[in-house]
């Protein structure tokens, strides 16, 4: 029929321009709410098991040789400090945050 529109062509894969990017992913929110939530829930437990945790990667990392870390600190010297001065500090608030909680209930 002439005058007919030929959509043959569409919805078709061109190898010329490529891959189209993917869209973004916002895992990293999900992930900071969450940790946000446990800290809430947890108070200076999840301080203390998520510094604790981030001390052993950061001491691992350290001696597989990684001196620079992305963190704002930089060096990862003082990286280890920062996380061990709040395991202590959330190590000292624990008992104090449950004995709050224990008199509330």
């Amino acid at each position: 029929m002439p005058g007919e529109l030929d959509l043959s062509g569409l919805n078709r894969y061109d190898e010329t321009v490529g891959s189209a990017a993917p869209p973004f992913d916002p895992l990293r929110l999900c992930v900071f709410t969450t940790v946000a939530l446990i800290a809430c829930l947890l108070g200076p437990i999840a301080v203390l098991g998520f510094a604790l945790i981030a001390i052993a990667g950061y001491a691992r990392a350290r001696r597989q040789g990684l001196l620079r870390s992305k963190c704002k600190l930089g060096d990862t010297r003082l990286v280890l400090a920062y996380l061990s001065v709040l395991a202590v500090l959330a190590a000292v608030a624990t008992p104090f945050w449950v004995m709050f909680w224990i008199g509330r209930f």
